[in-house]
Parts: C-alpha cells; structure tokens; sequence
C-alpha cells in the first residue's frame, strides 16, 4: 500500500459529510472544489463580511480555510472511524490577498497514524483572470487522528 493510497474507500464522503458540518466554512461561504486522496482544495468567495479594512480578504479567512484544507487532506488518507484536529501550524501571509475568490489547497507532506505532516498554500484569483493565481500564503500544519465520536 502506497503512502498516498486512502485507507477509507470512501475518504471522500467523509471528507464532505464533516465539511458539511462545519459552521465557520458555512459561515463564510466556503466550498469544496477538491478532494483527492492526500490533497484537498477550498474556495471561499469574496464579500465584505469576510474582508479586512483595505477590502482583502482576512487574513483569519486565509488562516482557517488553509488549516481546513490541511486537516481534511490528512483525512482522506486516515482509517474508517477517524476524525482530524490541528495541533499546530505556521503561516506566512506574504501577498496581498485581493481577488474575487481566494482557494486554498492543502496536501499531504508525511502521514502517519496519528500524527500527519501538511503543506498548505493560499491563492487570490479573479473571475476574469481565471489561469491567474497570486500565491498570498503558505502554511506547514501537524494534524493528529482521533476517534469519531
């Protein structure tokens, strides 16, 4: 078994039932655009509720959807019967985040057990550009496997 192949045939049903589930993504309009084993991308459009003062987007919406798409890309790769909790991250927000969209795609760089490494990047699109992405973070997270329950 490869370290890339998924453990849970259905990783993307559980990926997308527990996005589901999630009030901050609702909150902020977020969707999945992506789901492959050990990779997962997220979109959020632009609106002034998820905008700083400048009219970018918040750097808090940067942080959370970049964490999202790191936990739920270690899920895909996790056993039935397992839920994803951050341990930690570090992100660096190095452009201004300005666009119509802003995607996050996250992978997996190490997975274990319990324990699984990520890599997380932030890209600002434009509708009307759309093979345009200005890369505006990126992030190293540590996901840990718990129990569902």
């Amino acid at each position: 078994m490869s370290a890339r192949t998924p453990r849970n045939p259905h990783f993307e049903q559980v990926v997308r039932d527990s996005f589901a589930r999630q009030g901050l993504m609702a909150t902020l309009g977020a969707r999945l655009s992506l789901v492959e084993p050990g990779r997962v991308e997220i979109e959020v459009p632009f609106a002034d509720a998820v905008s700083q003062q400048q009219k970018l987007f918040h750097g808090g919406v940067t942080s959370s959807i970049v964490d999202t798409s790191c936990g739920y890309s270690a899920l895909t790769l996790m056993t039935a019967g397992s839920e994803v909790l951050t341990v930690e991250f570090k992100i660096n927000l190095f452009a201004p985040a300005r666009g119509d969209r802003l995607v996050a795609s996250g992978r997996v760089l190490h997975p274990g057990r319990t324990i699984t490494v990520c890599h997380g990047d932030a890209y600002a699109m434009r509708d009307d550009e759309p093979d345009v992405r200005v890369h505006c973070a990126t992030m190293v997270a540590t996901m840990m496997r718990v129990e569902a329950g």
